[in-house]
């Protein structure tokens, strides 16, 4: 780092060679957009009028009357005061020299408002000295520049000093990631990472609906109702969603191993022990608060050692994991609570995530971030830590991304598919044993097998799909890669099949038509379907904005689970209230919706976000130019 005296001395090296047709613009150490007027009212200003050669400005000193001196002039002393923010204080500098002088000062500064710091960099401020006769300023060259420490006993204080220009201390930019960063992996090691981290975000979702088979004998043993218990659920899953604003940020500065099940472990052991309806609660919900840490972070490990062009492939395969538990979970739940206690569903969730603790503690799960932010804060004071700290995983910083209209669309999509997947999923024990005269949990947990055979087979080919078409669009582009052509992927799935086969069922169910094999087959297609919307999706947000897709996915999971937890409580109410054919219809029309929305996305996308980052970029100016 370059210290201020250093600094300085380029600064005189830059001014000597004024007079020797040198450019001074051309050094990257200076920052010209910060170049600033100073000294009184009637010196001329270089900072503006700098030639190719500086003949300009010499001219300007030359075309100055004689007012004063050689020696008043020479008497005359320009002083600059740079104060510091609220990190520190820097001591004035004066300056005494009859030519301009850089002062430079060595805080860097911090866009706190989007949260990426600028590179570090010297602020240059130039000082013109009061206008010289001419027979003088012919012979600049000949005087040495003279800097030296503030004395207050020799230079006195210029009694109208310049406005105090606030500086904060930044991080640098995050780099860009280079192709050969998604080599450092082998192929081998890379499938193994990406099965383990499917197991691995199989808990939360699987935690999630394997207790909807046990619903009735949860209330029964806790003296309360089904209703009760699935607001129970609810909440499960609106901390799945709030978990993530929370890991995303976290898993940007100090990397993806910060993640285990350690605490999942814990709480599952508590929920299987639980002695009261409360005690139920909460262990339910500190299991969902790091459970979904396994999806978000999953999905950044992803990102982080595959390709763009590879990503949906290797995030099918992950995200079977996340759709497959929500549908084995109650046919798990119904075979247990058939012979057993409801308890066991949880004593066997607590080997699971034992296992998974084991994996997230070995080498087999080792870390994959590329850039950690953690090692920019060496070098600042504990202070300047906590804040910048605080500005890089504040969960505010997650939700402001909502401003770009394509990250909002994206989110509603992924939301519309997650409540189309629960709205079918929490109801089958009270919508399809009646229909069908089942009278044991466990014949209920068979139809969640269709929908699970439906994500398994998604899974073989939806990401490849995805891939698929990107890869012929870069083609057709002439080799160019747009991340909104992945999303051209999910447009018929999410805006025909996926309404086709909700409205089938519903109705069907509702007027009594097709039988058991009706249902079956529309919940098997249409979990089919889901698995060529999520892939292009969550490839999506890894692929729009680099260097910060974890947060990306990180604001799209919070919505994505706000609407499973609004599924999961009002299913019941609305089934019981309109019926099943109207909840679907409701369903249906979210979804086509959602998926007018990518279309709107892949056609505007790309402008939506340039014409953001534009916004914030005069915001970030206009800001800089009030404080200097």
């Amino acid at each position: 780092m370059t210290t201020p005296s250093e600094g300085c001395q380029e600064a005189d090296s830059k001014i000597s060679g004024l007079d020797k047709g040198e450019h001074p613009g051309q050094d990257p150490a200076v920052d010209s957009s910060s170049f600033r007027k100073g000294g009184s009212a009637d010196s001329p200003s270089l900072s503006r009028d700098w030639g190719k050669d500086g003949s300009q400005a010499r001219e300007r000193s030359q075309s100055r009357p004689r007012t004063r001196s050689r020696s008043r002039n020479s008497d005359r002393h320009q002083s600059l005061y740079s104060s510091s923010s609220e990190f520190g204080s820097q001591q004035a500098t004066a300056i005494s020299a009859p030519a301009p002088v850089i002062s430079a000062t060595s805080k860097p500064e911090l866009d706190l408002e989007k949260g990426q710091p600028q590179p570090e960099v010297y602020r240059a401020i130039i000082v013109t000295p009061p206008p010289s006769p001419p027979e003088q300023a012919a012979d600049a060259s000949d005087h040495p520049i003279t800097i030296r420490a503030k004395d207050d006993d020799a230079v006195p204080p210029d009694p109208h000093p310049p406005a105090p220009l606030l500086l904060e201390p930044t991080l640098s930019a995050p780099p860009e990631i280079p192709d050969s960063a998604y080599d450092r992996f082998p192929r081998h090691r890379k499938i193994i990472m990406v099965a383990l981290l499917s197991f691995c975000s199989f808990l939360a979702p699987v935690s999630s609906t394997s207790v909807l088979a046990a619903t009735p004998e949860v209330a029964s043993e806790y003296g309360t109702t089904g209703s009760v218990v699935n607001v129970v659920n609810a909440i499960y899953m609106l901390m799945m969603g709030v978990s993530p604003v929370v890991w995303g940020p976290l898993s940007q500065v100090y990397g993806r191993r910060r993640v285990t099940a350690v605490l999942f472990f814990g709480c599952s052991i508590g929920t299987a022990l639980a002695p009261n309806l409360a005690a139920f609660f909460v262990f339910r919900v500190l299991t969902a608060f790091e459970g979904t840490a396994f999806i978000l972070v999953g999905s950044a490990c992803i990102g982080d050692i595959y390709r763009p062009t590879e990503r949906a492939t290797a995030l099918g395969w992950f995200l079977s994991g996340t759709l497959i538990g929500p549908a084995l979970g109650p046919f798990i739940g119904g075979i247990i609570v058939t012979y057993t206690s409801w308890r066991v569903i949880f004593w066997l969730q607590t080997g699971l995530s034992g296992l998974a603790a084991l994996f997230t503690l070995t080498p087999l799960l080792p870390e994959t971030i590329y850039y950690r932010r953690a090692d920019e804060l060496a070098g600042f004071s504990r202070r300047q830590q906590a804040r910048i700290l605080w500005s890089l995983i504040n969960p505010i910083r997650v939700l402001r991304l909502f401003v770009y209209p394509n990250l909002l669309l994206a989110s509603l999509a992924s939301s519309a598919v997650i409540w189309n997947m629960y709205g079918l999923l929490t109801p089958i024990r009270y919508v399809l044993n009646p229909r069908f005269n089942l009278t044991t949990p466990m014949q209920s947990g068979l139809f969640y097998l269709a929908p699970g055979t439906g994500y398994l087979v998604g899974t073989l080919i939806g990401g490849r799909y995805a891939d698929h078409v990107v890869k012929r669009w870069i083609k057709k582009r002439g080799g160019v890669r747009v991340p909104e052509d992945r999303l051209r992927s999910a447009l018929p799935f999410m805006g025909v099949i996926i309404p086709g086969c909700v409205l089938v069922y519903g109705w069907g169910v509702q007027k009594e038509a097709g039988g058991i094999p009706l249902a079956v087959v529309t919940l098997f297609v249409q979990g089919v379907a889901q698995l060529f919307c999520f892939p292009s999706l969550n490839t999506y947000c890894l692929d729009v904005m680099q260097g910060r897709g974890a947060e990306v996915i990180a604001g799209n999971y919070f919505v994505r689970y706000l609407f499973a937890c609004a599924a999961t409580a009002c299913v019941l109410p609305a089934v019981e209230g309109i019926g099943v054919g109207w909840f679907s219809t409701i369903t249906a029309v979210f979804l086509i919706a959602s998926s007018a929305g990518i279309a709107a996305t892949v056609r505007w996308g790309n402008d939506w976000k340039q014409w953001v980052d534009n916004k914030r970029r005069e915001r970030r100016r206009a800001r800089r130019k009030h404080m200097q």
